[in-house]
């Protein structure tokens, strides 16, 4: 993929990517994900396309200049080190600390994050750290700096947490006991991290719908080419409107859930407001692309339930995006608290 071009496609021209857009960058996925190779497949590479934002936008031209160009060849894989044990989606409430050295010129990590994928082969972390005390900000989210900080190192401590799916990718919990970040890999300014997270967030739900949609498209592809097969009661099954019409009706919402992955995926790039959208595909594809590899399961009958027909797999992979990057019940909180203007309810 990084010899083709496509880790770097949406990384600027003059970085040694393809300088595209996020569209672009989510056909990709959705394409590696349709292959068959599903969540495994575009989980390998997603963070490598778009985690980068924050760095492109906001790192100094030493920074940018430094780690794009390797992002962009493959040759630096980059892990995201955001969710804590005891914060979940409240970001505000991370504990890990970064303390900035006497002279000024290094930071000392201290603290643990969970939920980090790909740990043990990545290089560097876009790491979220607390600068300032959350009881000393104006603002629960000021205070909070990000640093790309070296992960293979004595310093850090990598454990594997075992999982239903995606097991091509691991998951990690980490441990920064005291490691050393240069002033100079810091993000940005010092403080301003979580505002320059943001411009990550929302072109990761687009890549992460794209994804559950290219998962549903290749699960919904098995199903009814078994349906079109599998003959019982000397007719195919796919004849009986029990099995078709389900099928239908995901074929459907698939197709609705691509509208809401394009139409998100434009507004990014045309740099409009584009939080509602990028929410809304997310939530759409991610009960889409969940419907379609459950009802291949259910088309398939007792062999949707064996590895060998591989419809268990996207099933277990797409029940995964109903809950990362945020779940289901957060972009319905944010849909009514920020789009129809309901009262805050957390």
């Amino acid at each position: 993929m990084a010899d083709g071009g496509w880790i770097g496609i949406a990384i600027p021209a003059e970085y040694g990517g393809g300088g595209r857009g996020i569209t672009e960058a989510s056909i990709v996925v959705e394409e590696v994900a349709a292959s068959g190779a599903a969540m495994n497949g575009a989980s390998a590479i997603h963070l490598s396309i778009f985690g980068m934002g924050p760095v492109a936008k906001h790192g100094s031209e030493q920074l940018r200049s430094r780690v794009l160009p390797q992002v962009a060849s493959g040759d630096l894989h980059v892990a995201f080190g955001v969710t804590e044990p005891d914060a979940g989606t409240d970001t505000s409430r991370i504990t890990t600390r970064a303390t900035l050295s006497a002279d000024g010129s290094h930071y000392l990590v201290r603290g643990r994050k969970i939920w980090t994928t790909k740990a043990p082969y990545c290089d560097k972390v876009l790491l979220l750290v607390r600068t300032t005390p959350r009881d000393q900000v104006t603002k629960p989210t000021d205070g909070l700096t990000l640093l790309l900080a070296d992960l293979q190192r004595p310093e850090v401590a990598i454990t594997p947490i075992q999982k239903a799916g995606r097991n091509a990718v691991v998951s990690c919990e980490v441990a920064y006991d005291d490691l050393r970040v240069e002033v100079s890999d810091r993000v940005g300014e010092e403080g301003q991290g979580f505002r320059y997270l943001l411009d990550g967030l929302n072109p990761e739900r687009i890549l992460i719908a794209a994804e559950a949609l290219g998962t549903g498209r290749v699960a919904l592809r098995k199903a009814v080419a078994y349906a079109n097969e599998r003959v019982v009661f000397d007719r195919p099954i796919g004849q009986n409107q029990g099995i078709a019409f389900p099928l239908a009706r995901s074929h459907m919402e698939l197709r609705a859930a691509e509208l809401a992955v394009r139409d998100a995926a434009w507004r990014y790039d045309q740099g409009l407001p584009c939080g509602e959208a990028a929410n809304v595909a997310k939530y759409l594809a991610a009960e889409a692309g969940y419907t379609a590899a459950d009802q291949a399961v259910q088309t398939l009958g007792g062999m949707g339930y064996a590895s060998e027909y591989d419809v268990e797999r996207y099933w277990r992979e797409a029940r995964l995006m109903r809950l990362a990057p945020i779940s289901q019940e957060l972009v319905q909180a944010y849909v009514a608290t920020h789009v129809l203007g309901l009262p805050r309810s957390y």
